[in-house]
C-alpha cells in the first residue's frame, strides 16, 4: 500500500549526531601511520625499502560524508529499528562489511517485489553514493519510507547536466560503464523529464564507431545489438544523434572523458559545419575533483617511477581501476584489495582487469634497493593503506613499530 504523505526528512549531519560518532569512524578507518607519512614527505624508508604515497590518495569528501551519514543514522534510529541500505554505501568490501556489521541490511540496488514488500511505512533507506535510479526512488517515497540520501554532489551535478539535456531534447552521450549503479541512476535522470535519450560509450572505440554512424549512417540493427542495454528506450540512432550533449560517469579517466568530447564535436563539425556545430552538441565537465587530483597524483608520481606500484581498493571500484589502469602502463602494478593479498615477498593475488578474476604472480618483491609506490581509490580507508605498508615492510624483516620510534 502507498503512502502519499511527503517522505520524511532527517537532518543526520547535526553537529551533536556528528561528534557522537566521529570516534567510531576514526577507530575504524583512519591511521595515524598514514597521517604520519603524510606529514613527512609521503615517504617512509628503511634498509633499501622505500615506500613512496601519492600525494592525493585514499577517501573523498563524499566517501567520507557517506560514511559519516551511515554511522549517524545507526546513531540517530533506535536499535531494534531496521536500517537497509540499496547494494553497497561505495565499493570498497571491508567498508561494506563493516556497515552490515552495524546491523544496516543490504538489499538489492534495485530493489526487486520481494526486496519491496519487506519494505514498511517509515522504515529508513539508505541510498548510496553513486545514487539510485528516478523509479527507484518514487517507490521508496511512495511506499513512505524514511530516505537517507548519501548521494555524492559531484554525482548530482552530472544529473543536473543530463536533466537539462533532456529538456531541451538533446540525447545524452554519457561517457561510462553502463552497468555502474551510477551511470544507471544518471540515465535513469535523462529520460525522467522532457523527451530526451542517452547512450553510454564506454570507451574512444565505441565513440569512433558512433561518430562513423553521424557522418555516415551504418546498419540500425547492427548499432542497436552492439549497444545493446546502453541505450534508452525508443532509441533511434538515425534521429536521436542530431543533437548530442556530452556528460560521465564522474569516475572516468578525464582525458579519454575529454576525447570522447573532442570527438564527437568534431563529427557534428564535419556533419553541419564548424558554424552550427553548437546547434548539435554541447558538453560539461563533470569529472570528480577528487578522481582527478588522484589520477594527477599518481601521474606526477609515475614521471619518476618507482620500481613498482601497488593500487588499493575494492575491485568494482571504477576510479580505482583507473588508477590501475595509468601504472600498468609504465611498471609492474599490482591491484589488491587488502594487505592479506601479498601473501609472502615471492607470492601476491592480484586483480588482473582483463581477466576480469585475481591472478597470481611470483617473485614480485625484488631484492635489494627498491622504491614501491602506493596509491588508492577514492573508497579505499586509510587502514587498508597502513595495513599495505605495514605488510611491505614485515615482508624485509622490518618491524613498522621501530622504525617509527627510531
Amino acid at each position: 500500500m502507498s503512502n502519499n504523505a511527503p517522505p520524511q526528512k532527517i537532518n543526520l549531519r547535526r553537529p551533536d549526531i556528528l561528534e557522537a560518532v566521529q570516534a567510531q569512524v576514526i577507530t575504524h578507518y583512519r591511521s595515524e601511520l598514514v597521517e604520519r607519512i603524510r606529514a613527512t614527505g609521503h615517504v617512509l624508508s628503511a634498509d633499501g625499502l622505500t615506500v613512496k604515497l601519492a600525494k592525493e590518495f585514499g577517501f573523498c569528501y563524499g566517501v567520507e560524508r557517506a560514511i559519516d551519514l551511515a554511522y549517524a543514522a545507526r546513531k540517530y534510529f533506535p536499535p531494534e529499528k531496521p536500517i537497509y541500505l540499496l547494494g553497497e554505501i561505495i565499493h570498497n568490501p571491508e567498508v561494506n562489511d563493516q556497515i552490515k556489521n552495524m546491523g544496516i541490511q543490504i538489499i538489492s540496488a534495485k530493489p526487486t517485489l520481494a526486496d519491496m514488500s519487506l519494505l514498511q511505512a517509515g522504515d529508513v533507506v539508505m541510498i548510496p553514493a553513486f545514487g539510485t535510479e528516478v523509479s527507484t526512488r518514487k517507490q521508496l517515497e511512495e511506499k513512505g519510507c524514511v530516505l537517507v540520501d548519501t548521494t555524492c554532489g559531484d554525482v548530482m551535478s552530472v544529473w543536473k547536466r543530463v536533466r537539462q539535456y533532456s529538456k531541451e531534447a538533446v540525447t545524452s552521450i554519457i561517457h561510462g560503464k553502463a552497468k555502474h549503479e551510477e551511470t544507471k541512476a544518471t540515465t535513469s535522470q535523462a529520460t525522467a523529464y522532457g523527451s530526451g535519450h542517452y547512450l553510454v560509450v564506454f570507451n574512444l572505440a565505441e565513440t569512433d564507431y558512433v561518430c562513423n554512424y553521424i557522418l555516415h549512417g551504418g546498419d540500425k540493427a547492427e548499432f542497436l545489438e552492439k549497444f545493446k542495454g546502453a541505450y534508452s528506450p525508443g532509441f533511434d540512432p538515425e534521429q536521436h544523434l542530431q543533437a548530442v550533449g556530452v556528460a560521465n560517469q564522474t569516475t572516468m579517466l578525464r582525458g579519454e572523458t575529454e576525447e570522447v568530447q573532442r570527438r564527437f564535436k568534431a563529427a557534428m563539425a564535419t556533419k553541419y559545419g564548424a558554424a552550427e556545430a553548437d546547434k548539435h552538441f554541447r558538453f560539461f565537465d563533470t569529472i570528480c575533483g577528487a578522481t582527478q587530483d588522484r589520477q594527477d597524483a599518481l601521474e606526477k608520481m609515475l614521471l619518476n617511477p618507482p620500481n613498482l606500484l601497488i593500487v588499493i581498493g575494492g575491485y568494482n571500484s571504477s576510479n580505482t581501476s583507473h588508477l590501475a589502469e595509468m601504472g600498468e602502463a609504465k611498471l609492474p602494478t599490482y591491484f589488491i584489495k587488502n594487505a592479506a593479498k601479498m601473501a609472502s615477498d615471492k607470492l601476491i593475488v592480484h586483480y588482473d582487469q582483463h581477466k576480469r578474476q585475481e591472478v597470481e604472480t611470483r617473485d614480485w618483491l625484488p631484492a635489494g634497493s627498491i622504491t614501491v609506490g602506493i596509491t588508492a581509490g577514492a573508497s579505499c580507508p586509510n587502514n587498508l593503506i597502513e595495513d599495505t605498508i605495514r605488510r611491505l615492510f614485515e615482508l624485509r624483516g622490518i618491524s613498522v613499530q621501530q622504525l617509527l620510534a627510531s
